[in-house]
């Protein structure tokens, strides 16, 4: 049953417990995703639900449902290899037609004429009926799907998720020929090196409450007059950004978007965006090497042309399009040892060996004078932590570095204009002795 638009939990009990949620519950290091294998057949029904705002507004939406789980906001993300062929059957229990639509694949739509008709963009599904659309994913990369049914309202609504194809190459987001690459190098003419460790989704959306209020009541919502006030990461604003995917607090919002890394591993970002709004998504700490958009590698057709991957401190994630960056961190010129070794210690994996054994330049201040975050561990020190006063800090129990991920944008950092919230989440950077799922 969807819950009534108004019902809100309390903010500070919210925000108690999705930290508190993260602290006991590590997130996952690899995308939460449906695997399709060649010839497979997956099943969604569209419907509607309800999921829950930052601030704890429930907001009617039109998700997709996969076969034995709950109605999900984003869809199911789809997964497959390269030269796969997949079916995706699409059931509608929704009041109007719709579809789904999938940018750089090519489509063919079948299903009995009574329940299917003809759409601006694609063969579309009648209220009741069903429809099947299969296609063979040619090139690997990061892509995305929606609605091609009035995408003003039906994407607005929630009809739309992540498509992941794998390249042949484990290990790899394409088939580009460095298998190995420990930094950003070229091992020949036009090649980006798309090799990482770990790998998280950043599927950027956005919703104007208002629009979703007049569906719920039965209105026909002015799609014309946009203005969002919610801005989501996989789904879910801050801080429920920080919940473990499937957090039973979340039932239609599944996917978390927590990352974890260790110093110097290679971290995949794939970034979608979806709807209207530009997302100026933004990392702390380093800046991202984006090596592909829109599921193509950023290199030269010339035969021995440039690498033109680029270095970006803020990325614009435009609405349809999809991007993807290397992100890596390991302490690199700051001045100090992360982990406060003497200069006899040996080295951990991926430190810098120029600042092994420097002294932190900052004496640290009295602890009675000092403001904590929640995250803060105590310390100084990758893997170490420190004492606090009773009551701050709490939520870094590995004695992580936290790096803010966020849209670089002020109005979307807040759930309903309640500050903080929308979209943003956290990067935490392990000590290797730290195990990360």
């Amino acid at each position: 049953m969807n819950q009534p638009i108004g019902r809100r939990r309390t903010r500070a009990a919210l925000l108690v417990v999705a930290l508190a949620a993260f602290a006991s519950q590590p997130a996952e290091a690899a995308i939460e995703s449906l695997y399709l294998a060649d010839g497979a057949t997956v099943v969604l029904t569209a419907r509607t639900a309800s999921v829950a705002g930052g601030d704890g507004l429930f907001l009617h939406v039109w998700g997709l449902q996969p076969s034995g789980g709950p109605v999900q906001y984003p869809g199911p993300t789809l997964r497959m290899a390269v030269g796969s062929t997949i079916h995706v059957e699409l059931h509608s229990l929704l009041a109007q037609p719709t579809s789904i639509l999938f940018p750089g694949m090519s489509v063919s739509a079948s299903g009995l004429p009574a329940e299917i008709q003809d759409g601006v963009l694609t063969k579309e599904v009648k209220p009741g009926g069903t429809i099947t659309y299969s296609f063979t994913a040619s090139a690997p990369g990061t892509y995305y799907y929606q609605s091609g049914t009035e995408p003003d309202l039906q994407v607005e609504m929630g009809m739309f998720g992540a498509l992941i194809v794998d390249p042949a190459t484990p290990g790899q987001a394409y088939d580009d020929s460095a298998a190995i690459c420990p930094e950003h190098v070229s091992s020949g003419p036009n090649v980006v090196c798309s090799s990482y460790d770990r790998e998280y989704l950043v599927l950027a959306s956005e919703m104007d409450e208002r629009i979703h209020s007049a569906v719920q009541d039965g209105e026909d919502p002015d799609t014309t007059a946009f203005h969002p006030v919610y801005w989501f990461i996989n789904g879910r604003n801050f801080p429920d950004t920080l919940l473990p995917d499937h957090s039973p607090l979340l039932p239609t919002q599944p996917y978390t978007s927590v990352a974890r890394m260790h110093p110097g591993e290679r971290v995949l970002i794939r970034m979608i965006g979806i709807g209207r709004d530009l997302h100026a998504f933004h990392t702390h700490g380093n800046h991202m090497l984006v090596i592909a958009e829109d599921g193509r590698l950023r290199k030269s057709a010339l035969a021995a042309g440039p690498d033109l991957a680029k270095q970006s401190f803020t990325f614009t994630i435009a609405p349809g399009q999809t991007a993807d960056a290397i992100y890596s961190w390991s302490g690199v010129a700051l001045g100090w040892d992360i982990y406060g070794h003497a200069s006899g210690d040996p080295l951990e994996p991926g430190e810098d060996a120029a600042d092994h054994g420097k002294t932190f330049p900052t004496p640290m201040l009295n602890p009675l004078n000092t403001a904590f975050g929640a995250w803060w561990s105590g310390s100084p020190f990758l893997g170490t932590c420190g004492p606090l006063p009773p009551g701050q800090g709490g939520f870094n129990g590995t004695c992580a570095f936290p790096m803010m991920w966020h849209n670089h944008k002020d109005i979307a950092l807040v759930n309903n204009d309640v500050f903080p919230g929308g979209m943003m989440t956290i990067l935490f950077i392990e000590h290797p002795d730290v195990p990360i799922p």
